[in-house]
C-alpha cells in the first residue's frame, strides 16, 4: 500500500492511477470469496490513491500557472538561507506561493544571512515562472516559482512557536561556535541539522565516507532526544506522558525545521507512543508502512525529496533486512548485531544512493561503526548541554570539550575513511550488489521453507 501511495505521488497520470489500483486489488488472497470488509477496504484505498493522485497534480498544475509580476511588501521566510560560493538561497512566502530567492548582490546577500525561519522580511522585486527541470527538482519543498530581488528591508519576529525554536537553536549555534571551525559546523549540523556552514569539503568527506546521513539531522535523533528526556517522562502521570512524549516529538520536529526524515521518524515515535498507551505494540514496518502513507497523503511532493527516499529505505533495511543479516553472521550478538543493522541500513539506501549519488561507499561499514555510536551520544546531550551552557555560562569550560572531543573523532573517522576509499566507485557498488543479492537468496529461501512447512511439503 504505501508504495502504491509513494508511486501515484510521483506519477499522479491517469494510467498510473489505474495499474496500481488494479495491482492492489489483484494481490488479496485468491481461493476465498471476496467479503464485504474487503470490498471498503479496496475502495478506500484506491481513494487515497486518487486523493494523492489529484493533489499531486494539482500542484504541478500551479507552477505552470504562475505569471510574472513585480511585488513589494512583507513575506515570510519559509526556511534557512543557504549559503553558497557567490549565492545565498532563501525560500520565502510571496501571498500564498512559494519562492525561491538567489541573492548574489552582496549587500542583498549580508541582508539575508542573519534571518531565520519563521521570520518576515520586507522585500521588493519580481515573481518569476521556474524552468521544468528546477521545479523538478524543488517541487518537494512547494517552491513554485523565483523572486527577483530588487531591495531587501527590514526583518521582523515571527510567530511565537518560530520565535521558541529560533531561540533554541540558536543555543546550539552559540555552542558550535564556542567550539568553532568546522567541528562547530559539524556540532550544529548532528544535533539541530543547520548544515549551512559545513564546508564543501566536510560535505565531500562525509558522502565519500559512507557518512553523509550525519553531516545533517536524521531520524536517529528523534529517538535519542526521547531517550534523554525519558528519565523525566517517566516520573510523571500515564495520561501526561503521552502528551509530554507527543509535545517533544513535535517540539523536536519544530527545531530541525520539518526536515523528510524528521517527519518521517517523529510520526513513526508518535504512532509507537500513541499505541503504547493503549497497550498495544505496533510491528516496525506496520509502524514505517502507516507514517509513509499519512506523510504522502498529507504532502504528496513529498515522496519527491531524496532525504525522504534515504530515510525510509534506511529504516526499512534496519527493521527487515538487519534481521537477515544479523542471523548469517558467525559472530557474538554484540558484533553481530551492530553490523547486521548497518548493513542492513546500507542496503536499505542502496537504490536512491546508486540513482542520486552513482555511488556506495566500500568502507561504509566500518566508518559507520566507529562514528555512529559517538554521533548519537553527541545528538543525545549536544541540546540539553547547549541549553545548561544558556543558563550557567560557567560550566562551558567543562561540558563543552567532551563535546567537542566527540565531534573530533567523528569527522577524524570520516577523514580516514574518505582517504581509504577507491577512487572509483565500481568497488563499492559491486559489494553493495553482492551482499544484497547474498541477502536477497537468504530471504526467499526462508520464505520458501516457511511455504514448505505450511502446506506439508
Amino acid at each position: 500500500m504505501a508504495v502504491g501511495v509513494w508511486w501515484c505521488a510521483l506519477h499522479p497520470a491517469a494510467p498510473h492511477l489505474a495499474l496500481v489500483s488494479v495491482t492492489m486489488c489483484l494481490i488479496r488472497p485468491f481461493g476465498r470469496p471476496i467479503v464485504r470488509l474487503e470490498v471498503v477496504v479496496l475502495a478506500t484505498l484506491v481513494c487515497v490513491l486518487v486523493a494523492v493522485a489529484v493533489r499531486s497534480k494539482s500542484s504541478d498544475d500551479a507552477a505552470t500557472r504562475v505569471e510574472p509580476t513585480s511585488f513589494t511588501g512583507s513575506v515570510r521566510v519559509v526556511d534557512d538561507p543557504q549559503p553558497f560560493s557567490n549565492s545565498t538561497r532563501l525560500i520565502i512566502d510571496v501571498d500564498g506561493r512559494r519562492c525561491e530567492v538567489w541573492a548574489r548582490r552582496y549587500s542583498i546577500r549580508a541582508r539575508v544571512a542573519s534571518v531565520s525561519a519563521g521570520e518576515y522580511l520586507t522585500v521588493s522585486g519580481h515573481v518569476e515562472q521556474l524552468s521544468r527541470s528546477r521545479y523538478d527538482r524543488v517541487r518537494w519543498q512547494h517552491v513554485l516559482c523565483e523572486f527577483r530581488v530588487d531591495w531587501v528591508g527590514d526583518v521582523t519576529e515571527g510567530s511565537l512557536a518560530a520565535q521558541a525554536s529560533n531561540r533554541v537553536r540558536s543555543l546550539v549555534t552559540k555552542v558550535g561556535d564556542h567550539i568553532g571551525g568546522e567541528r562547530g559546523a559539524l556540532f550544529r549540523g548532528l544535533v539541530i541539522g543547520d548544515d549551512r556552514d559545513q564546508p564543501l569539503e566536510m560535505l565531500q568527506r562525509f558522502r565519500s565516507g559512507g557518512l553523509s546521513h550525519l553531516t545533517a539531522v536524521s531520524g536517529q535523533n528523534v529517538a535519542l532526544i526521547l531517550a534523554a528526556a525519558t528519565p523525566l517522562i517517566r516520573r510523571l502521570a500515564p495520561k501526561t506522558q503521552v502528551v509530554t512524549s507527543l509535545l517533544v516529538i513535535g517540539w523536536f520536529v519544530l527545531i530541525t525545521r520539518s526536515e523528510p526524515s524528521i517527519l518521517r521518524a517523529g510520526l513513526m515515535a508518535a504512532i509507537a507512543v500513541i499505541a503504547a498507551s493503549k497497550g498495544r505494540r505496533i510491528e516496525p514496518i506496520r509502524a514505517l508502512s502507516i507514517a509513509v502513507i499519512c506523510l504522502i497523503l498529507i504532502d504528496p511532493l513529498l515522496a519527491a525529496s531524496v532525504g525522504f527516499h534515504l530515510s525510509v529505505g534506511a529504516t526499512f533495511g534496519v527493521m527487515a533486512i538487519g534481521p537477515i543479516v544479523t542471523s548469517c553472521l558467525p559472530f557474538p550478538s554484540k558484533i553481530a548485531v551492530p553490523v547486521g543493522v548497518t548493513l542492513g541500513a546500507q542496503i536499505g539506501v542502496l537504490l536512491p544512493a546508486l540513482l542520486v549519488f552513482q555511488r556506495a561507499p566500500l568502507v561504509a561499514l566500518p566508518a559507520n561503526l566507529l562514528a555512529v555510536p559517538v554521533a548519537g551520544l553527541v545528538m543525545m546531550v549536544g541540546m540539553p548541554i547547549a541549553i545548561v551552557v544558556a543558563l550557567v555560562p560557567s560550566v562551558a569550560r567543562v561540558m563543552v570539550p567532551p563535546l567537542d572531543l566527540g565531534v573530533w573523532w567523528v569527522d577524524a573517522v570520516a577523514r580516514v575513511a574518505a582517504a581509504c576509499e577507491p577512487s572509483s566507485q565500481w568497488p563499492g557498488i559491486f559489494v553493495s550488489l553482492l551482499i544484497s543479492s547474498c541477502v536477497a537468496v537468504v530471504a526467499a529461501s526462508r520464505k520458501i521453507g516457511r511455504l514448505r512447512a505450511k502446506h506439508g511439503g
